[in-house]
């Protein structure tokens, strides 16, 4: 039975209908999985460590468990389960689905039987995906979402209609922060023994990698991951609603649970989470647009691009539809820029694993759409820093969401936007060199001019998306002299940005 760093659940498929005198549970930590991308540094030890935590866990139940150690050197997935397929004898391999196609093909190469579970801890399966995607010519999120509604009876009525008339409350979740908002801080926990040698490990053979190691606050049990969702759920999720879209100066977390690396994990378990949140919203603890907007994430969100990826892929992951070519910006690493809101976003990744999902869309993201950076370097960035990062959830909401490298297929438009948007739900501009008032000449923030030179390269690809009628109406409005003077600024700043060192 071969647990992966994101099957920590005990309810997991895999260890269903287990014998445990017979069985044998495998967690492997092995080279490769923990080199595919320069992975953030807290991201290898909040796996490693709730690895070995789950490993104690069944030890203490009884069952047999082989636990191998990246200090052991295994190469690979493949090699490692080849080498403990020689010393025990076995009839199968039994696994969950995997957290990436990739880890999918390079089991099945196994020359024992394998048998790879559907994992039920998802509201939806892949074939039940696939069958309400049949004959939709596109598939829209919402429309799935209250299919999902439906189905569970989340935030319902006793005729099967949504509570308060509404499926969705979204244009109530875009409310910029106040300056006399106060913000509850997520649940900490303090390294025990298990978390403190990882630590030291990843700290001994992972020296070169991303990001700040210490503090290290995550939860890494499921007990605690639990506590940490009370602690939101009670603190910050009546507040989450109205401003989950807000961003501002070195506040980290604002109304947001930091979950989804539990979720993502096994740690916490997304019917559990949704059913509580009714519940909450049930008894009047919590505003339905708090509730809604949480819900959504989940059972929406999150199930749909779970689904588009095991629908799409392995094409979806080489799309390209803008035929964007350019190098990463090396300050993605670094936090070195002048711009107040990458910096503020690239610094809180280097130090916490972790921004909130307008810093990644609305952002980091967005900045690299503008400049047409190659999709699967800003993919391979995102999998890397985020600690709820795994392929499944984050290639579709990168090229498909982010970069709209798919055409359309994800999102109905780029979410492209000039440094307005910023300017309206952050403060990052008050502390910027660059003027977001300004839309012209080197002082001019630099979303401004990028924004405007991006429909213009992709006029042709784009020109007939309706929901950019009216900003292709307004830049028909441009005179010529203001046509040039966009693409004068973008060609500077693009010319400088390439001069920059492309490697840290």
């Amino acid at each position: 039975r071969l647990i992966l760093w994101n099957h920590l659940s005990r309810n997991i498929s895999s260890l269903q209908d287990i014998d445990q005198k017979n069985d044998l549970i495998l967690f492997l930590e092995t080279i490769h999985e923990a080199t595919v991308v320069n992975y953030h540094v807290k991201k290898l030890v909040f796996h490693f460590s709730s690895m070995r935590h789950f490993a104690e866990e069944l030890r203490k139940e009884g069952f047999q468990v082989l636990y191998i150690g990246i200090e052991q050197g295994e190469r690979s997935l493949t090699s490692g389960l080849n080498q403990v397929l020689k010393t025990f004898s076995a009839s199968k391999v039994i696994v969950t689905l995997p957290y990436d196609y990739r880890v999918l093909e390079e089991l099945q190469k196994l020359e024992i039987p394998l048998e790879v579970r559907e994992d039920d801890r998802f509201f939806s399966t892949r074939d039940q995906f696939a069958d309400w995607a049949e004959g939709k010519k596109k598939l829209l999120m919402e429309h799935f979402y209250h299919a999902m509604r439906k189905e569970t009876f989340l935030l319902m009525d006793e005729s099967l209609q949504p509570v308060e008339g509404r499926w969705n409350f979204d244009k109530e979740n875009r409310r910029p922060s106040k300056q006399e908002n106060s913000y509850p801080v997520p649940l900490r926990f303090q390294p025990d023994t298990i978390t403190k040698k990882v630590i030291e490990e990843v700290r001994k053979r992972f020296p070169q990698n991303f990001g700040d190691i210490e503090p290290f606050w995550f939860a890494v049990t499921e007990k605690d991951a639990e506590k940490a969702f009370d602690h939101f759920l009670k603190e910050a999720l009546p507040f989450f609603g109205p401003y989950q879209d807000a961003m501002v100066q070195d506040e980290h977390f604002l109304y947001h649970s930091v979950l989804s690396h539990y979720l993502n994990a096994g740690l916490l378990h997304p019917k559990v989470v949704c059913q509580k949140v009714d519940q909450a919203y049930r008894q009047k603890k919590v505003p339905i647009q708090s509730a809604e907007g949480f819900i959504r994430q989940i059972l929406g969100w999150r199930e749909y691009v779970k689904g588009v990826y095991w629908l799409k892929m392995p094409s979806y992951r080489h799309l390209n539809y803008f035929g964007a070519h350019r190098k990463l910006p090396w300050f993605y690493w670094t936090a070195e820029t002048e711009m107040n809101c990458m910096h503020q976003a690239l610094l809180q990744t280097k130090q916490e694993a972790y921004s909130h999902h307008i810093q990644r869309l609305m952002v980091t993201g967005n900045f690299a759409l503008l400049i047409g950076v190659l999709p699967e370097e800003i993919c391979d960035w995102y999998l890397a820093v985020y600690v709820d990062a795994h392929d499944w959830v984050e290639l579709p909401n990168t090229l498909g969401m982010s970069q709209f490298a798919d055409g359309g297929f994800l999102a109905t438009k780029p979410y492209a936007s000039s440094g307005k948007y910023i300017h309206k739900m952050s403060n990052f501009c008050e502390g910027c060199v660059y003027d977001v008032r300004q839309n012209e000449g080197e002082n001019a923030c630099p979303f401004n001019y990028l924004y405007w030179d991006f429909l213009i390269r992709n006029r042709e690809k784009l020109k007939h998306n309706q929901r950019l009628a009216m900003v292709y109406k307004t830049l028909d409005s441009f005179v010529d002299s203001k046509i040039k003077k966009i693409k004068f600024d973008s060609a500077r700043f693009l010319q400088q940005l390439d001069q920059l060192p492309s490697d840290p």
